[in-house]
């Protein structure tokens, strides 16, 4: 019996996108295989995040395959995922430096590679930065599309919205695939996620839509017009209709994000669509691939060294409680006295420490998914009506709701506490997560006050004070990582 021969290497032989675009539709699947291994391996040397790059593995591939990228600009929303893309897109010599010290980033960056044409790390920014793309390379009558991927997590903030209410006029220019994976960091929160997960499409109806299209056009205006709304009734009743399509999105989907038989030939032929913008809707699993991010509850999202035979994550010698636990504990102990005090997050509740409060307060703990401004807001509304909010977020995503702690907050000197997570430097998230500008977006307006804990028990104190404190909008900063060791005060 004759052994068989051990498959050459591909992964070897691709440095770019172009290379990849030579090898022949049936290697996919084995170049896939060794991009994941690949991508496992790095994370397992540097850290970093490694469920969601898991996910899109075979959807880079594929993407990069069919699309003639860079001069079709790809943007991934978030970019935490793009690791698969940095390997494939000549930085394969230096993955091993990720998120260190002069090595790659964590995220996009426009000025690490052409392939990265806008840089991300905050989410739901994809879509518009797409649009920008396609419509200015149709205004300059230039080649290229705006390729957009995005998570349904993603899909939770406003700013998505808007983006595809204005898409009309980019054509078939833009190309937004949603990544369909049931999990952000935290599991979606609101009706979107259902509400995905009961779209449906028939690849058969879409066939007979492009045939009754092209027979239409021959016809009059009229009857066309009417055909055309008899369509739109008919998929109405197929699929359920769909809010993508409501916005101008000719949508496509679901499809199994994992199978590139499948995968290729959609992708082409939304390449090569007259129709659109249109809305691909890809299905994927967070951690695709490794058994141990698929077995754990957050897909491993974001993981420390670890051994990558075993999963078994390297850790940290133990030390002093991380400051967002320090917070959480402390707001739920002072919680079970006063049932005015609730906690608002914006898809963070254990990175916020908002996770140990809603444990012990489940009915006064609010995940409003990645929407900050909406998180603020609600929470001043909380505020006008007697109770007491505290709004745990990131201090870079703050940022994103700096309009609603002006005028929702501020100027109507509603007493809103804020802690405000990750203030100051945050290693190798980099500059995209550093909290540096709070002190000032905060202090320059009216009726705020201002504190930093310079360790664990001020920031106990901090949280007791800011629950006490009802004559206006009172913030509190500390920074990521441990304490510095200092006893916490039992009772405040």
């Amino acid at each position: 019996m004759t052994a068989s021969r051990p498959q050459t290497p591909l992964l070897d032989t691709v440095d770019t996108p172009e290379d990849l675009r030579k090898l022949k539709p049936e290697q996919l699947r084995q170049l896939s295989d060794e991009l994941r291994t690949e991508m496992i391996d790095a994370v397992g040397s540097t850290g970093g995040h490694l469920g969601s790059g898991l996910g899109v593995v075979e959807l880079t591939t594929a993407i990069h395959y069919v699309f003639n990228t860079p001069e079709d600009r790809l943007i991934w929303d978030v970019g935490h995922q793009a690791y698969p893309h940095k390997i494939l897109t000549g930085r394969r010599d230096r993955i091993r430096t990720l998120r260190q010290a002069g090595g790659l980033s964590g995220f996009t960056k426009r000025s690490e590679s052409e392939y990265d044409p806008f840089g991300a790390a905050h989410s739901s920014t994809s879509i518009s930065a797409g649009l920008g793309f396609a419509i200015a390379n149709k205004l300059n009558d230039k080649p290229g599309k705006g390729i957009a991927v995005i998570g349904d997590g993603a899909m939770s903030a406003g700013m998505a919205y808007e983006a595809m209410n204005n898409a009309e006029q980019a054509g078939n220019r833009l190309v937004v695939i949603l990544n369909d994976n049931d999990m952000s960091i935290a599991p979606p929160v609101g009706g979107l996620s259902a509400y995905l997960a009961r779209m449906v499409s028939s690849s058969e109806y879409l066939g007979l839509r492009s045939l009754a299209s092209k027979v239409a056009a021959k016809i009059s205006r009229r009857v066309h017009h009417s055909l055309g709304k008899a369509e739109e009734y008919t998929r109405g009743l197929v699929t359920g209709g769909t809010l993508f399509e409501e916005l101008g999105f000719y949508y496509v989907g679901p499809i199994d994000g994992h199978n590139l038989d499948h995968l290729i030939p959609v992708l082409e032929n939304v390449r090569d669509s007259e129709q659109g913008p249109i809305l691909v809707h890809v299905v994927t699993t967070k951690g695709k691939g490794y058994a141990p991010a698929e077995d754990s509850a957050d897909k491993y999202h974001g993981v420390p060294k670890f051994d990558v035979v075993t999963g078994e994550k390297k850790k940290s010698a133990a030390g002093p409680p991380a400051y967002q636990n320090v917070f959480g504990e402390t707001l739920a102990k002072l919680a079970d006295s006063d049932s005015r005090i609730c906690a608002i997050t914006a898809a963070m509740p254990s990175g916020t420490g908002v996770d140990k409060f809603a444990a012990a307060h489940p009915d006064r703990a609010f995940d409003v998914g990645i929407a900050e401004q909406h998180g603020v807001t609600f929470a001043a509304g909380m505020a006008a009506q007697g109770m007491r909010p505290f709004a745990a977020i990131y201090s870079t995503f703050l940022q994103r709701a700096y309009d609603q702690v002006v005028h929702d907050v501020a100027i109507q000197n509603l007493p809103v506490r804020f802690a405000i997570d990750r203030a100051g430097l945050v290693g190798a998230d980099g500059a995209t997560h550093a909290g540096s500008f709070d002190v000032t977006y905060l202090a320059s307006l009216p009726n705020f006050v201002v504190m930093a804990a310079a360790d664990e028990a001020e920031l106990a104190h901090m949280t007791h004070t800011a629950a006490e404190y009802d004559s206006g909008p009172i913030a509190f900063r500390y920074p990521r990582g441990n304490g510095v060791g200092v006893e916490i005060p039992e009772t405040l």
